[in-house]
């Protein structure tokens, strides 16, 4: 499911700072970058997300199908919370839990933040963003190698958030999809059930064609706020989506 080759975040290049604390928390395949209004603690950082990492780990090593299952599956009740998030999240999306693995560790890292004082944060994991701001804040986000490449930029209000923004792609990146869209990008109440969509609803996108059913299918979620489509030149968006210039 995933490759252990690194590829350069260089859509970090589109998270301006703007006046925030830069922290980045690096632990085996998890990659973060994050970006708070308090200066944050590596050490406690690192210990949180080594703790889920370790949640995660110990789980699949307890039930090996978690890791990969292709559908959804259910998991203990007693399940650690980020397991239980990335099933609760896989089975709205109709995919297996590791689609929302990146988003539910933004998540749940992100509110603990937020519940130890932070005011704003922005969490990047992978393409995969879990966000609470007090002012508004342009991202951008990969869309292709066409003529949108580079161009994106969507507008986040303080007052939508918090929320999850993931961007899947068929073309980009290490994980497996089984559709052919340049990008699928999912705003989500949470940032795990984001990622699970993005991964199900690129798995919709084979041609062109499959663009305004796969926006359908985004429509018919609840807690989706808008969602954009990128394929051969060709872009779809329905919700609430704001783009701005560079």
């Amino acid at each position: 499911m995933k490759s252990k080759r690194y590829q350069r975040r260089f859509y970090r290049d589109d998270l301006s700072r703007q006046g925030l604390n830069l922290l980045r928390c690096l632990h085996k395949e998890t990659d973060l970058y994050i970006l708070s209004d308090k200066a944050l603690s590596k050490s406690s950082v690192d210990q949180k997300v080594r703790a889920l990492r370790s949640d995660i780990e110990n789980y699949i090593r307890k039930d090996p199908r978690f890791e990969h299952a292709l559908k959804p599956m259910a998991v203990e009740l007693r399940a650690p919370a980020v397991i239980r998030l990335m099933s609760k999240a896989a089975a709205i999306a109709g995919v297996g839990p590791m689609a929302a693995v990146a988003g539910a560790i933004a998540q749940l890292l992100g509110k603990t933040l937020i519940n130890s004082g932070c005011r704003e944060v922005i969490i990047e994991n992978g393409g995969d963003i879990f966000l609470k701001v007090r002012a508004i804040r342009r991202i951008g986000f990969y869309a292709g190698k066409g003529k949108f490449a580079n161009k994106l930029v969507l507008l986040i209000r303080p007052e939508d958030t918090p929320m999850g923004i993931c961007t899947s792609s068929a073309t980009l990146g290490h994980s497996l999809s089984f559709g052919s869209a340049e990008s699928v990008t999912i705003l989500a109440k949470d940032a795990a059930l984001a990622d699970a969509l993005a991964t199900a609803t690129c798995n919709r996108v084979g041609t062109v064609k499959d663009m305004e059913k796969a926006l359908n299918f985004c429509r018919s979620i609840r807690g989706v706020r808008g969602a954009v489509i990128v394929m051969k030149n060709k872009l779809a968006t329905f919700g609430k989506i704001e783009f701005s210039r560079r």
